[in-house]
């Protein structure tokens, strides 16, 4: 319905240009965005027992770029070692692995922002070249049967294939399992990223770049996740200026201690 909406109103906009209607009557209609799923990020104790739990596994380093730097299912599957400079801890998003009509295909990001540049974390840096290696070892193993194209994927099958996304995540769920967390979406791996930024100080505008969302809006409206406890803090700081420290009247308070008229 949106995308019929935005269709709509790009047609009757043009009208308005050629003088055909006098005004475009979409241009102020709002959809109701509908009952959106709860988001529930890992907590960084949850965090940490999944890239724990990682450690071991073949996609470690897919786990550790998605917790640490929000890539998403598809960005990583398609990411490929050209696209990494692990002597400057940069990784850049120029493309994504996606199954389009039955067919796994590379594609163009999300959006325009969804290409980008993001500063690797030392953590993920370590876990790519242990993934670097690891392809050396089953290129090996492989031999003539080893299927690589000339795509340069960094995650690839024993075979050299690429991964097939449903695959990604039933290994994800196994791993949820073993390392004893909650059972969530792969995707909410990128939340628990923004989550995780959002309360160790970073602004908005970074969380946007870093995770590229087409607007900062985005970022404010879903990632920004506060959790109970932060309420809770909050509620406990607020109780505390409330209760004073018994050595007078605030700032607030009239000149006997009584509400000023507002």
């Amino acid at each position: 319905m949106c995308f019929l909406l935005v269709i709509l109103r790009a047609a009757l906009q043009h009208a308005v240009r050629e003088d055909e209607l006098p005004r475009n009557v979409a241009r102020n209609v709002e959809l109701s965005m509908g009952t959106k799923r709860e988001i529930e990020p890992l907590t960084a104790k949850e965090g940490r027992q999944l890239l724990a739990a990682a450690r071991d596994n073949r996609l470690w380093a897919a786990y550790e770029l998605a917790v640490r730097i929000g890539l998403r299912r598809g960005e990583l599957l398609g990411l490929r070692w050209s696209d990494v400079d692990l002597h400057e801890g940069i990784l850049t998003v120029r493309q994504a692995l996606q199954r389009v009509g039955g067919e796994l295909l590379i594609v163009a990001p999300k959006t325009q922002r969804s290409a980008r540049r993001v500063a690797l974390p030392a953590e993920c840096v370590t876990a790519l070249r242990a993934q670097r290696a690891q392809q050396i070892v089953d290129k090996k193993a492989a031999g003539a049967n080893w299927k690589g194209t000339g795509q340069g994927l960094v995650f690839t099958t024993k075979n050299g294939t690429p991964i097939e996304p449903r695959n990604l995540n039933r290994s994800f769920e196994a791993l949820c399992a073993r390392a004893a967390v909650r059972k969530v979406r792969f995707h909410d791996l990128r939340h628990t990223c923004a989550s995780l930024l959002h309360e160790q100080g970073a602004d908005a505008r970074m969380i946007m770049e870093v995770l590229g969302h087409s607007s900062i809006r985005v970022t404010m409206d879903i990632y920004t996740f506060v959790r109970l406890e932060s309420q809770r803090s909050a509620f406990d700081r607020v109780g505390d200026a409330l209760r004073g420290d018994g050595n007078g009247p605030s700032d607030d308070d009239g000149a006997n201690g009584a509400l000023s008229a507002v």
